[in-house]
C-alpha cells in the first residue's frame, strides 16, 4: 500500500515542516508514505478568467503526470463531499479491499484545479467550508491520513 500527497508548491514554513515529518514517520509503521510537490504557476494579481484557467491547466498537468491510472485519487476541494475521520478511514479500507494498492490526495494551488484533475478524481472531499493554505492543508491531510490509520486498527487516538 501507498499513500502519495500531491500538493502544489514547496513547503517552506519549519514549523510545518516539522508537524508533517513527525506524522509521516508514524505512517511508516501502517504503509509507505510520500508526498510529491509541483511547481505553482506565477499569477498575476489581477489576472483574467483565461489566465487563471492556464494557470490551473499547467499545475493540472504537472499534477496528473505524477497520477498512474490505476491510482485511486482524492481532491481536496471546498465543495467536497465531507467526511468524518471514521468515514475517511472507512473510505481508505474500502479502496484498499478492493486492489487498489495506491490512494493519491490532491491539494490544487492558491486557484484551484483544472477540469482535467476534476475529472480524474474518483473521489472530491473537504474538510469543511474554510479556506486553508495549502501548505497548512498539507499537514492536515497527513495528520488525518494517520488518524484513519489508527482508526481502521483499532487503536487508541484523540476523539
Amino acid at each position: 500500500m501507498l499513500i502519495k500527497i500531491i500538493s502544489v508548491g514547496k513547503l517552506k514554513e519549519k514549523y510545518l515542516k516539522q508537524g508533517i515529518e513527525e506524522y509521516s514517520k508514524r505512517l511508516f509503521r501502517y504503509t509507505k508514505f510520500e508526498i510529491i510537490e509541483v511547481k505553482d504557476e506565477p499569477t498575476k494579481e489581477n489576472a483574467s478568467e483565461t489566465e487563471d484557467e492556464m494557470v490551473k491547466n499547467a499545475e493540472g498537468e504537472r499534477i496528473l503526470s505524477k497520477i498512474k491510472p490505476d491510482d485511486y485519487v482524492y481532491l481536496l476541494a471546498i465543495n467536497g463531499q465531507m467526511l468524518s475521520s471514521p468515514e475517511l478511514a472507512k473510505s481508505m479500507q474500502s479502496q484498499m479491499t478492493r486492489g487498489k494498492s495506491t490512494l493519491v490526495f490532491v491539494i490544487g494551488g492558491s486557484l484551484g484545479t483544472s477540469e482535467a484533475v476534476n475529472k480524474r478524481a474518483n473521489q472530491a472531499i473537504s474538510f469543511g467550508k474554510m479556506t486553508l493554505p495549502h501548505q497548512l492543508m498539507r499537514l492536515v491531510l497527513t495528520e488525518q491520513i494517520y488518524r484513519a490509520f489508527r482508526i481502521q486498527h483499532n487503536e487508541p487516538y484523540h476523539k
